[in-house]
């Protein structure tokens, strides 16, 4: 029996940001001084600058115009013939970001914290090759995108069956990926449909409880789950115990544990997309198993006291879809490769009409560039 069911909504998913789209603009340069050959100062620059513990999101949030002005320069005087320059204006960006113009040409990348790429110079001070006149900063939109690894991210503990299952679906052995901002090789497989879509699939490390706070592979896991698009949730139907001395924990459990470590690490990663893969079906008491675990999930919070109390999720995650497959027999495999697309086209839906609805706001406001100020010269 193959089905894919949907669990009944209890939390908004999709509220990953991994692009943004932003105008800066330098600082315009100071007014120079004719009567003494006073030069104006030039104006600031704008500056992406790669920085831990921040994300997209929080840029979005917290500067909802999305606008980035540096700081102009200071016009010549009689007590000071040189103008200040002005304050140069930094936009902080998650490690792992590449910064294009709105027609996609790279600007350049940000593979380390504290990397830094100028997106808008500040105009030149006033001078005598000006004739004292003061030069505009440059101004345009920019697109900060997260470099994404794949389009979904396994997401499972040890033994789950990622790996199988990964096999299973891309139906070959899973290339081998070195990226440059990590030291950790995720295995990437490659998802082949009938009209030659691909989609990419990461296997990435398993998690294990604590990882949040770097135990295991803990954060470089946890760094590629970021780089996803949506993740794909794997349980052992009958559940799992990684080694003698730690507890068992049921498929149920096992969910909500991923859940908690994700959150853990960075709470915006538990609001993307997600489906759940019930694999080893071909498991004595697989079926009954996996109508236990749909009936929990229907009601995640009447079940709560099955889990220590620091490890309960804030919010239980909605999954798209939930798939029982069988990665050893193949069982709902290719219903799983149809829900994996659906919801990857879903999004792309989403976001083809959202960048649609943007583009038409900004036509219909004009270009906001042209209402820049005049210059005002001081009168000595």
């Amino acid at each position: 029996r193959e089905y894919c069911s949907s669990i009944k909504c209890t939390k908004r998913y999709g509220n990953f940001v991994d692009n943004l789209r932003l105008y800066v603009r330098g600082g315009s340069g100071g007014m120079g001084l004719p009567r003494l050959g006073g030069q104006g100062g030039n104006g600031g620059d704008v500056w992406v600058v790669a920085m831990k513990n921040t994300t997209l999101k929080r840029i979005k949030d917290k500067y909802p115009q999305k606008r980035f002005v540096a700081g102009a320069g200071a016009n010549s005087s009689v007590r000071a013939l040189k103008g200040e320059t002005g304050k140069d204006k930094e936009v902080h960006a998650p490690v792992g970001i590449t910064v294009t113009t709105d027609d996609g040409r790279t600007i350049g990348d940000l593979n380390a914290d504290g990397d830094r790429v100028l997106v808008a110079r500040g105009g030149s001070g006033g001078s005598l090759h000006s004739g004292f006149e003061p030069s505009k900063g440059q101004a345009r939109h920019i697109r900060l995108d997260l470099k994404l690894i794949a389009d979904l991210g396994l997401v499972g503990f040890p033994n789950a069956g990622k790996s199988s299952l990964l096999t299973a679906l891309s139906n070959a052995t899973p290339q081998i990926a070195n990226y440059a901002f990590t030291t950790l090789k995720p295995e990437i497989g490659k998802l082949m449909y009938q009209d030659y879509k691909q989609i990419s699939v990461a296997d990435l490390p398993g998690l294990i409880e604590g990882a949040h706070m770097n135990k295991g592979m803990g954060h470089k896991f946890l760094k590629h789950v970021e780089r996803t698009k949506q993740l794909l949730f794997v349980v052992d139907v009958c559940g799992f115990q990684l080694a003698s001395k730690t507890q068992f924990r049921s498929a149920f459990e096992a969910v909500q544990l991923l859940t908690k470590e994700l959150e853990l690490y960075k709470e915006e990663l538990v609001s993307k997309p997600a489906l759940l893969v019930v694999n080893k079906m071909d498991l004595p008491d697989a079926e009954d198993k996996l109508e236990e675990l749909q009936e929990q999930l229907e009601n995640p919070e009447e079940f709560s006291d099955l889990l220590p109390a620091d490890m309960i999720p804030k919010n239980y995650l909605t999954f798209r879809h939930v798939v029982p497959v069988s990665a050893i027999t193949g069982f709902g495999i290719n219903h799983l490769k149809s829900c994996i697309r659906q919801s990857l086209d879903e999004d792309a839906a989403a976001e083809t009409k959202a960048v649609h609805l943007e583009k038409l706001q900004i036509s219909s406001v004009g270009n906001d560039t042209s209402t820049e100020q005049p210059w005002q010269s001081t009168a000595l």
